[in-house]
């Protein structure tokens, strides 16, 4: 059996490390890995090779390769963006431009669809104020699609790169035997917390904040208010995903962008997990006007019925399962020490 050739982006991650570990568990790729960052220990041996710097000045590089899959993982996250828009903006929409070019071009001169997947996010979403989002309950994938973040702009705009190079790149689709195109596979994530890596500090970040500091014995204000709801996944369930979402087949793919959901929990429900676990845990709550903005602009929950559907998506993580099996026994393993 041929081995496939992969490139992963933003390798360094928390998805890129546990996607990695995943594609050599199951084994049959070759996998090419770029971030700005030097590869941890955990993947450092799986890389084949590793392009280290500027995905944008490393681009040309990766027309040498073959590439079967690519997973576009590097990107500025919700905060970091706010602050440097201009920043985001080239890595977030310049690089998913650039490598869909590649992507495009190598799927045209081989005649086989090169496979590219784009972890897009609930922050394409963008309700009015908190009221709104109460009241929409699951929402769906075209529903609200006004974002209020410069990160969520730019993974709208990516989704529809996406879509345009997998069916209209060139208006190629008017022709009477157009040649292949590129084959363009996206996902909506809630907000992912893996329980072997540290909160960067992304906007979706203060429930898994809540429980890394209680475990240390460290006060914690919470930046968003008690009743603020989010969908949240556990990044095994994230990276089951991303498989099933690439090898379902062609056939069975309705729409470029998916859903997908686990459970939805509240700053509240994460800081009486917290107060169960570790007991006089002292977690305040202190909204800051920007990020409480940021976090009632996104969905409570979203409808991932379409995923279900088309490729039998299903996590395999709910609440109860999350905390008691994954996260909590990791974080008291990793503070015990």
């Amino acid at each position: 059996m041929t081995e496939k050739l992969v490139l992963v982006t933003g390798a360094c991650g928390e998805i890129g490390q546990a996607l990695i570990q995943e594609l050599d568990k199951q084994g049959g790729c070759r996998i090419i890995t770029s971030d700005l960052a030097p590869l941890p220990d955990c993947i450092r041996t799986i890389s084949t090779e590793h392009f280290q710097g500027d995905m944008l000045f490393k681009i040309k590089l990766f027309y040498d390769y073959d590439f079967d899959e690519i997973y576009h993982l590097a990107a500025f996250l919700s905060s970091k963006a706010e602050t440097m828009p201009e920043e985001a903006h080239k890595v977030n929409v310049e690089g998913t431009m650039q490598l869909l070019l590649l992507g495009a071009y190598k799927s045209e001169k081989r005649g086989r669809a090169v496979k590219l997947f784009f972890p897009s996010s609930i922050a394409a979403y963008g309700l009015p104020d908190a009221k709104t989002k109460s009241a929409a309950g699951k929402v769906k994938e075209v529903e609200w699609l006004q974002p209020h973040t410069m990160y969520g702009a730019n993974k709208v705009y990516g989704e529809d790169l996406g879509n345009y190079f997998s069916h209209f790149y060139g208006q190629r689709h008017l022709e009477p035997n157009p040649p292949m195109m590129l084959d363009f596979r996206a996902l909506r994530f809630p907000g992912l917390v893996s329980a072997f890596t540290v909160p960067s500090g992304g906007t979706s970040d203060y429930g898994p904040e809540m429980l890394h500091a209680a475990a240390q014995g460290k006060p914690y204000a919470c930046f968003v208010r008690e009743d603020s709801s989010l969908p949240f996944m556990a990044m095994p369930d994230a990276v089951k995903s991303i498989r099933m979402l690439m090898a379902a087949p062609h056939f069975s793919i309705t729409r470029p962008v998916y859903n997908v959901a686990a459970f939805s929990m509240t700053a509240a429900d994460f800081r009486q997990r917290a107060l169960q676990t570790f007991p006089g845990a002292e977690i305040s709550f202190a909204p800051n006007l920007r990020r409480q903005g940021i976090v009632d602009s996104w969905p409570a929950d979203v409808d991932d019925s379409q995923a279900r559907q088309d490729w039998c998506w299903e996590p395999d993580y709910n609440e109860d399962r999350f905390f008691n099996e994954y996260f909590i026994p990791e974080i008291k393993k990793r503070y015990s020490k």
